[in-house]
């Protein structure tokens, strides 16, 4: 950790700057106006300011991207995305306000900011022919506005949450609503390949969808896997393992989020998780990867603080 910090990016604007200039403007600088390409001028002036030929709008390496506007220097963005993307369950903004020395909301604010860089753009449904998608949901923490009942059991005071995962590969997260079949059905449609094999739990909700080609599921009451007839082995354990360390995180770190912010928790935790040292893929590289998120996205304040239904 005292080396991360003694990288001169971290430590001085000017290198940061030029470090994201090198990996966001591979093939020269582009307006972050109208996203033309190594057709500017840099303004001696004002060091890292380019005047655009085409559009004859000025801009950084920052326009256009979740940093945009930000009065924080670029150094504390860069070390808060290192740090941010280096640790398994997350750090409370809290812990990066303490950090960066900067006040506690505009670390909570970087923090979305950095969240909203880590959300996917769309993509390829999960699986494929013959692939295996596990399909499960969790429930945690009390939703906005929910109150248990004195006596009550169940989980409708709380958030749910629908995961999806390759076996060996990508997951995806969402935040569901009510946890109805419908909406599940709905989910499987948008985000599994439908040439997959579905494995589940027990539940019925996940029985005769049609959204895939074939459907294994396993009795938790009985046992965690079992062999099926083609002989791939049954079960959701790369789901259990990863919501293991979700709640960690959203319990441990986090403690309360607001329902009409979960889906950026949610890209947050799917990033680590696609980005994993399994996959090949460092702590460096995993912030590089989150850095290259940022372009073409915009988050401010009010939009980050209103509620939102997702």
């Amino acid at each position: 950790m005292a080396k991360l910090f003694e990288n001169k990016i971290f430590q001085d604007p000017e290198a940061a700057r030029a470090w994201l200039e090198a990996r966001l403007w591979p093939n020269g600088p582009m307006c972050g106006h109208c996203g033309t390409v190594d057709e500017s001028r840099a303004l001696s002036s004002r060091p890292g300011t380019h005047q655009c030929n085409a559009c004859r709008k000025q801009f950084t390496v920052t326009v256009g991207t979740v940093f945009e506007r930000s009065h924080i220097p670029l150094n504390k963005w860069l070390l808060a995305t290192f740090l941010f993307c280096a640790s398994k369950k997350g750090v409370s903004a809290h812990q990066m306000h303490r950090l960066l020395d900067i006040t506690y909301k505009s670390a909570w604010f970087m923090m979305h900011r950095l969240r909203e860089a880590m959300t996917p753009g769309g993509g390829a449904g999960l699986g494929g022919a013959g692939q295996i998608v596990e399909a499960d949901e969790t429930y945690l923490l009390k939703g906005d506005g929910k109150k248990k009942a004195e006596g009550a059991g169940g989980y409708a005071h709380k958030m749910k949450v629908l995961s999806l995962t390759e076996r060996g590969g990508r997951v995806r997260s969402m935040r569901m609503v009510d946890g109805t079949k419908t909406e599940i059905v709905a989910a499987l449609r948008a985000h599994v390949d439908p040439d997959s094999i579905l494995h589940t739990d027990g539940a019925q909700m996940y029985k005769f969808t049609g959204a895939v080609a074939a459907h294994e599921s396993v009795d938790h009451s009985k046992q965690y896997v079992r062999k099926a007839k083609s002989g791939n082995k049954v079960h959701t354990n790369t789901l259990e393992g990863y919501f293991s360390v979700f709640k960690r995180g959203m319990v441990g770190t986090y403690q309360h989020v607001g329902e009409q912010h979960l889906h950026r928790y949610l890209a947050e935790f799917d990033f680590r998780q696609n980005n994993r040292t399994k996959l090949g893929v460092g702590d460096e590289l995993r912030a590089e990867r989150a850095l290259q998120g940022i372009v073409g996205k915009r988050l401010t304040y009010r939009r980050t603080n209103a509620a939102a239904h997702h």
